[in-house]
């Protein structure tokens, strides 16, 4: 009697490969890659998107711009010819709508300012210094007047007492 194959012996046969029946233990045999990414790395990636991301939607805006513009334009000629209020409302609506998408574009530009300033921040933070020295040491580094008086005091090595009897 002739064996049946099963959908796996088939597709084994056609790829002329090996099918496994326990597809778990050969997996979990492998140990995971780990995937290390450097702060830097993550930084600039996020800068590279958050210029691509600023870059479409000033485009879009600019192009949403120009066909308000156009349809201003066109708008305007038929409230002009067919002298009906609505059209002059439709077209202040358009005017409106087109003003409100360049304040758009101002903001834009101020948020991608406020973005950067974040950047900024971000690369420059310190967290968990410490400071090694003496407490006289740190006075020193900060009230820099006083650093200046004790380096004058310290360059006397030794005094004598003159008097003007002894000729």
């Amino acid at each position: 009697m002739k064996h049946k194959k099963n959908i796996d012996e088939k597709i084994s046969e056609a790829l002329n490969v090996d099918f496994e029946e326990d597809r778990e233990k050969t997996t979990n045999n492998k140990e995971p890659k780990k995937i290390v990414v450097k702060k830097e790395d993550m930084i600039s990636l996020r800068e590279k998107h958050s210029n691509s991301d600023y870059s479409d939607v000033r485009s879009n805006l600019k192009d949403l711009i120009d066909v308000g513009r156009d349809a201003v334009d066109g708008i305007i000629k038929v409230a002009e010819e067919g002298d009906h209020p609505r059209a002059y409302e439709v077209a202040g609506q358009m005017i409106k709508t087109v003003a409100d998408m360049n304040k758009d574009l101002i903001d834009l530009h101020k948020q991608m300012k406020e973005l950067k300033k974040e950047e900024v921040n971000i690369n420059h933070n310190t967290h968990n210094s410490i400071y090694v020295g003496s407490t006289s040491d740190l006075q020193d580094l900060i009230n820099q007047s006083r650093s200046a008086k004790k380096a004058i005091t310290n360059n006397i090595i030794d005094v004598e007492e003159v008097s003007g009897d002894d000729n």
